[in-house]
């Protein structure tokens, strides 16, 4: 050995390649510490308010679930669902924030596993499970599980991971590979069948792909392929037909959705006040579909509008969270995880208020369901987790605003 400490024959600035410093452990507050600075508190936050909405809306419906129930022969509790709802919150909420630790990269291959492993229970679906209310979406595995439920998040962040293959190699044909992935799920769906779903599907697919950079005569073919879609589902699929020839001609009176939009306007402005609404008790799915008219008979279309812009606001955190992301799995990821919650959430009160075909999609993280609870709450884990940054760390991209600004100069 030298004198300096170095290996016989080397210098000790050559020394130092070969015995690099070893870094020191980080304890897992450190890990709190580093989570906390670059999570965003800010749609943390909103995410915790409108959970916390969800217990009060569960509060309000699960006495009209609860009697909906004992007309098929269940004896329940006025607070099963609230409870029930609670605990599914809980567990929600322990599972987000874990998930919001870990890294980008590892959200992507978590993500990745769980697309590989619910397509494989959506094939199982239309085998072994059970029929509800004409359609099979769920397996029996000890408790209800809906597969399409998990896959939503995970399908937006495997698309997104798909088309960012074209920064590595241009020709590839990762537009395709985004269509065949799509047309796989929704052939799956609609063997339920599970049309509400399938459009949501459909819906993250297109915002990925048009901020993927295809160009504007293709976004033209795409739309024609929706429609077509859509024209071949009224014609092929009855469910899809009826509630289809129901929203365009109204309906009958005091059918689910007339119920629907009665019980909503019961409440007037202010609403009746909390377990004094009359008209929820005679609504099916009331706890679930139907929730956003409950809060509308006891809180008040003011409640109503509150809610609205409450998801307004998660919504708009996230995009303005991605307007300067630089790298471009996030972006797509991001774009794809709040399509599907923003694009489930105005839905489904959409079909409350009798703008929309009734499609039976819950009110994130408003309705009962304990699939849908949880699904919902895994994938803002993954929104969390993608959307984390180091503040100290300069922008050397131009995010959302330059990845648009680009596809306009594009021929």
């Amino acid at each position: 050995m030298s004198i300096s400490g170095a290996p016989h024959g080397l210098t000790p600035q050559r020394s130092q390649r070969f015995y690099p410093p070893v870094p020191a452990k980080r304890g897992w507050a450190d890990g709190i510490r580093i989570w906390w600075r670059e999570i965003d508190k800010v749609l943390l936050g909103l995410i915790i308010a409108l959970m916390v909405v969800g217990l009060v809306a569960a509060a309000a419906a699960s006495p009209a679930g609860a009697a909906q129930a004992a007309k098929h022969g269940e004896n329940l509790s006025d607070f099963h669902y609230l409870t029930r709802t609670a605990l599914f919150q809980l567990a929600g909420l322990g599972g987000m924030l874990a998930v919001s630790f870990i890294s980008r990269d590892d959200a992507r291959r978590l993500a990745i596993v769980v697309a590989g492993v619910m397509l494989v229970l959506l094939v199982l679906v239309p085998i072994f499970g059970p029929v509800r209310n004409g359609a099979r979406r769920w397996l029996e595995v000890g408790f209800s599980l809906q597969p399409s439920e998990f896959l939503k998040p995970a399908f937006a962040v495997t698309l997104a991971w798909i088309l960012s293959w074209r920064l590595r190699d241009a020709s590839l044909p990762v537009v395709g590979f985004a269509t065949a992935a799509l047309v796989v799920v929704a052939a799956l769906l609609m063997l339920q069948p599970n049309l509400g779903d399938t459009i949501l599907f459909a819906g993250i697919w297109f915002v990925l792909v048009l901020l993927a950079g295809v160009s504007v005569q293709r976004i033209g073919g795409l739309l024609g392929l929706g429609v077509a879609g859509l024209t071949l589902a009224y014609f092929f699929y009855d469910n899809a037909r009826h509630r289809i020839d129901a929203f365009w001609g109204g309906g009958t009176a005091f059918d689910q959705v007339d119920l629907a939009q009665r019980t909503l306007m019961a409440g007037g402005w202010t609403g009746s006040g909390l377990w004094l609404g009359i008209r929820k008790m005679n609504l099916p799915e009331a706890h679930t579909d139907y929730i956003f008219s409950v809060i509308g008979e006891e809180f008040g279309l003011i409640a109503c509008a509150a809610l609205v812009l409450l998801y307004c606001a998660i919504v708009i955190r996230v995009l303005m969270r991605l307007v300067d992301e630089e790298n471009l799995f996030a972006l797509l990821a991001g774009a794809g995880l709040i399509t599907g919650f923003g694009g489930q959430a105005f839905i489904n009160m959409l079909v409350n208020l009798q703008l929309f075909p009734s499609k039976g999609m819950t009110l994130p993280l408003i309705s009962y369901g304990g699939s849908s609870v949880l699904a919902v709450c895994f994938g803002l884990g993954l929104l969390l987790a993608i959307t984390r940054r180091n503040p100290f760390l300069a922008k050397e991209g131009r995010g959302l605003r330059g990845l648009l600004d680009s596809k306009e100069e594009r021929p």
